[in-house]
């Protein structure tokens, strides 16, 4: 997360789309990516991206968000998540990530919830929802508490006004969903142009951090 700055946030139904969407943020030169929990047997859907990845995609990073409890935390690790993100700060899902000594990141929204996660062992907090509280909210937060790594997710574009707002603000990576996986993207199969959106991203990242 820290070395790319860019966690992508995926979920479809289809898991041969889902398949396709990995490969093309893999060929992107992504090496992370958040399943979205999302409706019945989502981790059946998990589990075969993950079995997929393992075999043909050398080097990527599967978790999972939207958790909002330990026995769903438990169930994808079980299936090979390798991080869990959370929408809120959620102690049994810390509890159960620390003894798998599995990345969770929750999904704060205070300097409170924020120290209480740091308390719990958690490396990256989630802002969640970014777009509510923006760039400023982290610039500030990071004054008393320079130690602390976050991610905002929501209210992040592929963009260089965008990311240059939070990265200069100091976040550790962003997470970014349909505003970098568009749904028009997914519909019409243009797996090659979400490659090359995923490639310029982290380009872009990287130079706003250079």
């Amino acid at each position: 997360m820290e070395a790319q700055g860019l966690v992508p946030l995926f979920f479809h139904s289809d898991i041969e789309i889902g398949k396709q969407v990995l490969k093309a943020c893999y060929h992107g030169g992504s090496r992370l990516l958040e399943f979205t929990n999302r409706g019945i047997f989502a981790h059946e859907i998990f589990s075969a991206l993950s079995k997929y990845a393992r075999a043909n995609l050398p080097g990527m990073v599967l978790g999972v968000g939207s958790v909002t409890d330990a026995a769903t935390a438990a169930l994808y690790m079980q299936c090979g998540a390798s991080f869990v993100v959370t929408p809120a700060l959620r102690e049994d899902i810390a509890i159960c990530c620390n003894r798998r000594k599995v990345l969770w990141s929750p999904g704060c929204g205070s300097l409170t919830e924020i120290c209480r996660a740091e308390e719990l062992g958690c490396e990256i907090v989630k802002l969640f929802p970014g777009s509510i509280y923006g760039p400023k909210f982290i610039k500030s937060i990071r004054g008393p508490q320079p130690w602390t790594k976050v991610m905002p997710t929501g209210g992040v574009a592929p963009t260089e006004e965008n990311l240059k707002a939070w990265f200069d603000a100091g976040v550790t990576c962003v997470g970014m969903g349909s505003k970098l996986i568009a749904k028009d993207l997914v519909r019409d199969q243009k797996f090659e142009e979400l490659s090359e959106l995923v490639a310029t991203t982290l380009d872009l990242i990287q130079r706003i951090r250079n």
